[in-house]
């Protein structure tokens, strides 16, 4: 199959035990892709494999038709993946918009424009673009990490667990940013743990159990699956 990024039969895991077994996940262009399942299932193992962050025995990963397997995280980034770790996302003691200077650390040109986005799309950041990143609430710090990745100008953007920790309101609220995110042509790829909300927004969505693809389906046929909501949505 050829999507615009792909991780194909990721087969791999940390030291001698492989997490991940021939597990495969795709986003197209400006799709939201969402990985859902079970704690301890290798649902952030999967997208560090994507990003790079993890030695695949089997597989490839390729983005935009480039077979980009063998390349560091840091090499990805260069070649258009942003990617928004769960936590340690953020450098505390530095402005919001020192830690959205730092996003942009790859580029020689002229970032203001992308700046001025970052800042259309989260407006609470403007407002606190002289205050330290460390002292705003969980939900605005998800924001700040989410707009220094998009300083990069990604083509995919990766989020780990992005509302991990945060209230409803907010998670609806981030949710509606990463949409708008994904209407600019940016792919997204997320890991979620409030998988009913997830694939509610999702094109696609990917149930893993122990590190295997269950169930790879449209974020709504998901939702209708009676298998699916009986085992991973609560009924």
């Amino acid at each position: 199959m050829s999507a615009f990024l792909i991780g194909e039969a990721m087969t791999g895991g940390y030291g001698g035990a492989d997490i991940l077994h021939s597990c495969t996940i795709a986003v197209e262009k400006g799709e939201i892709a969402v990985i859902v399942g079970p704690n301890g299932a290798g649902k952030s193992t999967a997208m560090k494999a994507v990003f790079g962050m993890l030695k695949l025995r089997e597989g490839t990963v390729r983005l935009a038709g480039e077979d980009i397997t063998s390349l560091s995280p840091q090499a990805r980034v260069a070649k258009g993946m942003g990617f928004v770790p769960q936590t340690s996302n953020i450098f505390p003691s530095m402005t919001v918009e020192e830690n959205l200077e730092m996003g942009a650390f790859i580029r020689t040109d002229d970032f203001s424009t992308t700046m001025e986005q970052v800042y259309e799309l989260f407006p609470i950041l403007r407002d606190k673009r002289r205050q330290a990143a460390g002292e705003l609430s969980g939900g605005q710090r998800q924001q700040v990490a989410v707009g220094r990745a998009l300083m990069t100008q990604p083509s995919v953007l990766m989020l780990d667990e992005p509302t991990a920790g945060v209230s409803p309101i907010v998670m609806d609220e981030l949710f509606d940013r990463i949409i708008e995110i994904a209407r600019t042509g940016i792919s997204i790829l997320m890991v979620e743990q409030n998988a009913r909300q997830a694939l509610e927004i999702a094109d696609k969505g990917y149930v893993l159990v122990q590190g295997a693809n269950r169930y790879t389906d449209t974020g709504q046929a998901l939702l209708a699956d009676p298998d699916v909501r009986k085992s991973f949505l609560g009924g």
